[in-house]
């Protein structure tokens, strides 16, 4: 498989977050590869409330203002880390969370953000990491292609703030979904 461009990240967050649908989210530890077929994603930018971008920057969430194909890696409940893949321009914050994974290589269970990064090992340590980059420890691979009759466009999970907003995309009948 081919690792993603930048291009592929620098377009609208809503269509990146349909087209992340059946990549693949490589992560490279201990001379292993990690893969999982991504399954599940949301959209967040910057004029959405519900974005840590909306406010501004900030130390928290300076990654999603970085270039497109950037990692932004963040604590949720003070113990669980989600995995962000920046879009569109630089400098406007906004990206695609990863919210599930089928699993392909050393990945175990993986529905759901947390689970994810805590089967692949990703952590805050790799928050602002360039998946561009030819030694970067994570990436986004060539995969599937998923047909637009196949994916769910829904309402995000976990969410007060701007949750009526349908920002949530998976694989229709997949069973890696986290809640369908």
């Amino acid at each position: 498989m081919k690792k993603l461009n930048r291009d592929f990240f620098a377009k609208d967050t809503e269509t990146v977050a349909k087209e992340l649908l059946g990549k693949v989210l490589c992560r490279k530890k201990d001379n292993k590869i990690y893969r999982g077929l991504i399954v599940e994603t949301e959209a967040y930018t910057q004029d959405d409330p519900a974005c840590h971008a909306f406010g501004g920057i900030s130390r928290r969430c300076e990654s999603l203002f970085k270039k497109p194909g950037t990692a932004y890696v963040y604590l949720i409940y003070g113990m669980h880390h989600c995995v962000n893949l920046v879009t569109d321009k630089e400098e406007y914050g906004s990206g695609v969370l990863i919210r599930a994974l089928e699993p392909l290589e050393y990945v175990e269970n993986s529905n759901g953000p947390a689970k994810l990064c805590k089967s692949m090992d990703i952590t805050k340590k790799l928050d602002g990491c360039d998946t561009m980059q030819e030694d970067s420890p994570i990436w986004i691979e060539s995969g599937l292609i998923i047909k637009d009759k196949d994916i769910i466009q829904t309402t995000r999970i976990g969410i007060s703030k701007a949750a009526d907003l349908r920002r949530r995309f998976y694989i229709k009948n997949n069973k890696w979904v986290s809640k369908k």
